[in-house]
């Protein structure tokens, strides 16, 4: 019960890697508030509900001020406070600097980037009046490792790297700890939709997995441990981290 009795906001919690966190968070004692654009966020919840845990789903767009507004307000009067912020949502697409559709470019950073400022914000306002909180940033090895084709992906993940490293330094003296999970290629149902779209998915496959150190791809369950600990008390004395969860791709 590493979490227990802590209010949770997750982003981006209907699938994959923030699916595995609300769900990970609620059995270790969490009430979680799952935040998605779409109504599937209520599904985990359901489920969560369903096996004895205390959940809401916060229906937003992190990029838009109001949303963003609304998720953070309804989680505390849901449960009477918020100690512990997600920032999970967000989007990946292809492209150059030279090929990267302009609106697609803005798209990246307005959910990837701007998306986490903006929960933050209304998160800190509220952690600064009630004691401090544990914020994780959900970023990618994209942000400080080279990607092919990944262009704006890759420079959206690095400014999340980057607002970790500053709103540490920020709030270290006000028990705010600020950190951030870097996972590698992870087997999310995001990719799996990129690799189905392949000429030949299973060869697709296989190229994904060839570039992994461990000869296998990593699972939302095994990024949603790392999150666990830098939510938790456990890592009360880490601020500031970039931790890599990656099968040793960045080595």
């Amino acid at each position: 019960m590493r979490l227990e009795g802590k209010k949770a906001l997750i982003t981006g919690g209907s699938a994959g890697i923030g699916r595995s966190a609300a769900i990970l968070f609620s059995r270790e004692g969490a009430k979680v508030a799952v935040n998605s654009v779409s109504n599937r966020g209520q599904t985990v919840v359901d489920e969560i509900t369903a096996s004895g845990g205390k959940a809401i789903f916060v229906q937003g767009h992190v990029e838009k001020v109001e949303d963003a507004r609304s998720m953070v307000k309804h989680t505390i009067e849901a449960f009477g406070g918020l100690d512990v912020l997600v920032n999970n949502a967000g989007i990946v697409t292809p492209g150059r600097v030279d090929d990267s559709p302009i609106e697609e470019w803005d798209r990246q950073m307005a959910v990837n980037a701007r998306g986490v400022f903006l929960v933050s914000r209304f998160a800190v306002e509220h952690m600064l009046a009630h004691g401090g909180g544990s914020i994780v940033h959900n970023a990618s090895i994209a942000g400080v490792k080279g990607l092919k084709d990944r262009a704006g992906y890759a420079a959206s993940k690095g400014a999340v790297v980057a607002l970790t490293k500053s709103m540490a330094l920020d709030y270290i003296d006000k028990k705010i700890r600020v950190n951030c999970v870097n996972p590698g290629t992870t087997l999310t149902p995001s990719l799996e939709g990129r690799i189905a779209a392949f000429d030949d998915p299973v060869a697709a496959k296989k190229m994904f997995i060839s570039r992994q150190p461990m000869g296998r791809l990593g699972e939302p369950d095994e990024i949603a441990s790392a999150i666990l600990y830098l939510a938790s008390d456990e890592s009360s004395f880490v601020s500031g981290a970039i931790l890599n969860v990656d099968g040793g791709l960045t080595i």
